[in-house]
């Protein structure tokens, strides 16, 4: 029983020194990425950090931190942000932030960002190129606002990207329950007396498949970029307004796209005049644009509802037989 006990108490010993030292590795780790980027220039600040989850979590917390990229004009600030990893392997991260207002600046823009069980997942492989197998970002009731103004909000939020058997491709999927659009937008789209406040759905789902894995060097020498768009559904429902798209694409190595979606409209002429209130369609290219799809539609049967297809050709993209121009390069910096 004695021999018990001292192995028990060993081992006990053992796990504390692996988890005190792991545990200062990543605190060393972040605190040392933060001096970096004040060494290019950066402000990167915390006011203190904070180690604790012993014994079967590392849990790291930053208070106050603050980071302002002066070449781009971004900056960010909130009260805390808290990573957090199983103590047994620290590649798979949990950034939690706080449920207190963040602030988000581009230049002399500020907009302030409140989210309850706003967290980051990011799931890693072992070994040493870190091969990413998944990565999240979730949150309860959100909100976007800029000078107490709404600019947009949601019940929820849920972004994924997973790695699929195929090394190079990954599932992407969003939804957001409850989206409720600011009032600048609903202004702009002269929309507020006609559309509910909030979507009913909002949902992505596709697989995007990259000229190499996500892992580290995304990060150290360039990114992976697309070379198939396989795109199951987007769905938009907003009052009376419908909106479902699905098709594939192929990315050549200019990052023009060649291939077909498909795309149903419900209630497609308040889109139009959606457009033109936003400032998406010119007023003279209104009734050519209005004759041509109320053909079309009632082609099928049904005059408010509209199927039509993104062709994308030769680096020029068409909705149906209106040309719409320049197809856009899909390439990730």
């Amino acid at each position: 029983m004695r021999g018990l006990v001292r192995v028990l108490i060993f081992i006990a010993v053992l796990w504390s020194a692996y988890w005190f030292i792991a545990g200062y590795g990543l605190r060393n780790a972040i605190t040392t990425w933060f001096e970096k980027q004040q060494e290019q220039g950066w402000q990167a600040d915390f006011s203190d950090v904070k180690t604790a989850g012993y014994p079967i979590h590392h849990i790291t917390r930053l208070n106050n931190p603050a980071l302002a990229d002066p070449v781009n004009g971004t900056a960010w600030s909130a009260d805390w942000i808290e990573f957090q990893s199983p103590a047994i392997w620290p590649g798979r991260q949990v950034l939690r932030f706080a449920d207190t207002p963040q602030r988000v600046s581009y230049f002399d823009q500020t907009s302030t960002i409140q989210a309850s069980d706003l967290q980051a997942e990011l799931q890693l492989q072992p070994g040493v190129a870190l091969v990413l197998e998944k990565m999240a970002l979730t949150a309860g009731a959100w909100s976007i606002t800029d000078d107490a103004e709404a600019l947009a909000g949601g019940d929820t939020l849920a972004l994924v990207m997973e790695q699929t058997a195929t090394p190079e491709a990954y599932v992407i999927g969003a939804r957001i329950d409850g989206f409720t659009p600011g009032d600048e937008l609903r202004e702009l789209m002269r929309s507020a007396t006609t559309l509910p406040q909030a979507f009913e759905t909002l949902e992505l789902d596709l697989t995007a498949t990259f000229t190499k894995p996500w892992d580290r060097s995304a990060l150290e020498q360039g990114r992976p970029q697309p070379v198939n768009i396989d795109l199951r559904l987007a769905e938009m429902k907003w009052g009376a307004l419908r909106l479902f798209a699905a098709g594939e694409l192929t990315v050549d190595a200019q990052g023009i796209p060649t291939g077909e979606i498909a795309i149903k409209a419900e209630n497609w002429r308040d889109m139009i005049a959606m457009a033109n209130a936003a400032g998406a369609l010119p007023d003279q290219a209104v009734d050519p644009v209005t004759r041509a799809l109320n053909f079309m539609a009632g082609l099928g049967g049904n005059p408010n509802a509209l199927d039509l297809q993104l062709n994308f050709r030769d680096g020029f993209v068409a909705l149906g037989p209106l040309p719409l121009g320049p197809a856009p390069r899909l390439i990730l910096r």
